[in-house]
C-alpha cells in the first residue's frame, strides 16, 4: 500500500469512495453525493488530501483542512473514507497515521474530529488506539440517514 498525495487523476475513485460513505449516512455530515466538478472544487478546497493506493488503484483517502480559523487555525480537522470491499484490512489505520504525519508537516498542531458517530466502534477503537482523546459527548449530535439522531463524540490528538 503506497500513501501519497493524491492527483487529479485520482478523482473518479476518490468520488466513487467518498459517495459510497456519504450514501451509507452513518459517519459523515454530508448529504449530497460529489459529481466529478464539485468533487473536483471540495478536494481541490482542502489542504492536503491523501489517498492509500494498492495495485495502482486508489482503495481510501482522507482530507485534511482547518477546523477553525484565525487563533485556532493551528488545528486541523481530516475525514477518512475506504471503499467497502477493505474495511477491516487496516487501510484506515494507514489513513490516519499518514495524515497526522502530513497535518504536522504543514504546520498544524492538533487534530480534532468534530463528530464521530458513537455507534462508529471502529473507528472510535481506533482512535483511542492512536492515542486520541474523546472531548466528552454531544447527545443528539449527529442524524442518521434513517432520520434518527446518535450521541456523536469528539476527539483530538496533540501532533
Amino acid at each position: 500500500m503506497i500513501l501519497r498525495e493524491y492527483d487529479r487523476k485520482d478523482l473518479p475513485k476518490m468520488i466513487e469512495i467518498w459517495n459510497e460513505v456519504v450514501e451509507e449516512g452513518i459517519a459523515f455530515p454530508q448529504e449530497e453525493p460529489l459529481d466529478i466538478e464539485s468533487g473536483y472544487a471540495f478536494f481541490s478546497s482542502q489542504s492536503y488530501c491523501g489517498v492509500a493506493e494498492d495495485d495502482g488503484k486508489v482503495k481510501g483517502l482522507y482530507i485534511l483542512h482547518p477546523n477553525n480559523e484565525g487563533r485556532c487555525g493551528h488545528i486541523c480537522n481530516a475525514s477518512y473514507a475506504v471503499g467497502s470491499s477493505l474495511r477491516g484490512m487496516h487501510v484506515g489505520e494507514q489513513l490516519v497515521k499518514d495524515s497526522m504525519e502530513n497535518a504536522k508537516r504543514i504546520g498544524f498542531k492538533v487534530i480534532q474530529f468534530n463528530a464521530v458517530v458513537e455507534s462508529n466502534i471502529h473507528a472510535r477503537h481506533l482512535y483511542e488506539r492512536l492515542g486520541f482523546t474523546q472531548l466528552g459527548t454531544i447527545p443528539g449530535g449527529f442524524r442518521m440517514k434513517d432520520g434518527s439522531y446518535e450521541t456523536i463524540c469528539p476527539y483530538y490528538h496533540l501532533l
